[in-house]
């Protein structure tokens, strides 16, 4: 599947600048897009029912066209957590039913390149039990983090990319979004955040967008690259014939980028995501699937050059 997960450090971090920015660059090449917002508070009520600015502006990006409630099936009108707004308008949120309605989408309207745009953070709960971590984690995704490049983003960056590495998902790749104009008036320190960005998040960086007077799709789609993700060779991740290879103890897991190149890259960030049979499984009915899955980093890393 062309899909991927879009996460960010925090409300307003950028996420649907830089998803609905990546999805323009993506028609511009020809490809057909869409951008899914499978829940959403803080929607206006319309004469065409509650819309979600964040889901309009996916739906605008989407081609060829979709309905929005393809685009965002589940939407609240309290500008609140998805789950407080559920719990008030008597919709209980579950990542099974979330999961099934996300599947059937990415049947019905296979595309070159679709993004599923979470809320918040990657923590940010659908329930008492469960998170939009679990949306990525049971369709089994990518992910690509947004940073919003503020005081304070570096933390926020790094302690993100370690739940996502921990929850057994790739880090496919990261993008900048300058929330705090500020942030970027001493140039040095600035370009010194980026760079400590670029050590510690181990994945491609997608682009930096500027603080914009005019944020749109039209205007973020020049400060983003989705050539810097595929010239890594994440784009076509190795999936090895015993998928429980590493976990057992037999077998090498090397991602694309290190195989292709027939070298052992020692710099390689690549995660692979395993099954452990030596971990507890999910339990039944939970919804959760991070006990039982891991993971490993590619092979290329342990091997000497």
């Amino acid at each position: 599947m062309n899909v991927w997960f879009v996460t960010g450090t925090d409300t307003d971090a950028g996420k649907t600048l830089v998803t609905s920015g990546l999805l323009h660059a993506a028609h511009q090449q020809q490809l057909s897009t869409l951008g899914l917002k499978p829940v959403a508070s803080g929607s206006k009520q319309t004469s065409e029912g509650l819309r979600n600015e964040d889901a309009v502006a996916l739906q605008q990006q989407s081609v060829p066209p979709v309905d929005y409630s393809t685009v965002n099936p589940i939407a609240f009108a309290p500008a609140v957590a998805p789950h407080l707004a559920a719990i008030e308008a008597g919709q209980p949120l579950e990542v099974s039913a979330i999961v099934s309605s996300l599947r059937e989408t990415l049947s019905q309207t296979p595309r070159d390149f679709t993004l599923i745009e979470g809320a918040g953070g990657w923590r940010v709960p659908l329930n008492d039990q469960q998170d939009f971590a679990d949306l990525a984690m049971a369709l089994e995704l990518p992910v690509i983090l947004v940073v919003g490049l503020t005081l304070g983003c570096l933390n926020h960056a790094r302690l993100t990319a370690e739940a996502i590495h921990a929850d057994g998902l790739v880090l496919a790749g990261w993008a900048g979004s300058v929330v705090d104009p500020a942030f970027t008036d001493d140039s040095d320190r600035f370009e010194a955040n980026i760079a400590h960005l670029n050590a510690k998040l181990a994945a491609p960086c997608l682009g930096i967008i500027p603080h914009l007077d005019a944020p749109s799709a039209a205007t973020a789609a020049p400060y983003l690259s989705w050539s810097r993700y595929e010239d890594t060779g994440l784009a076509s991740l190795c999936t090895p014939k015993n998928p429980n290879a590493r976990a057992q103890g037999g077998g090498r897991r090397r991602c694309s980028l290190c195989i292709r190149e027939r070298r052992a890259a020692a710099g390689c960030h690549l995660l692979l995501v395993v099954h452990d049979p030596r971990l507890r499984p999910p339990t039944p009915g939970s919804g959760h699937s991070r006990t039982g899955r891991r993971a490993v980093p590619c092979d290329a890393r342990r091997l000497n050059p």
